[in-house]
């Protein structure tokens, strides 16, 4: 039987290796945001072959080093965020 857990995004913060294992190993995560708004996992996700090129391109240039780091504030800042 698959294991479910809820929680909030603040217990996921404080605990994210934790639940990131929980994840791996199978667990659906359902992560709460506020008493309105739950992030769910969809296992019913399929890509069409342009988006799966898009990422197989992407994974790619991340193995051969083609990539730039930013940190948090770096990105916000280059997204105007």
């Amino acid at each position: 039987m698959e294991q479910v857990i809820e929680i909030s995004s603040r217990e996921f913060r404080e605990k994210q290796k934790a639940y990131f294992d929980l994840a791996d190993n199978g667990a659906q995560i359902i992560l709460k945001r506020g008493r309105k708004q739950a992030y769910i996992p969809d296992n019913d996700l399929e890509l069409s072959p342009e988006p799966r090129e898009r990422i197989k391109k992407g994974l790619e240039e991340i193995k051969t080093g083609k990539t730039t780091r930013y940190t948090m504030d770096e990105l916000q800042q280059r997204l105007g965020l």
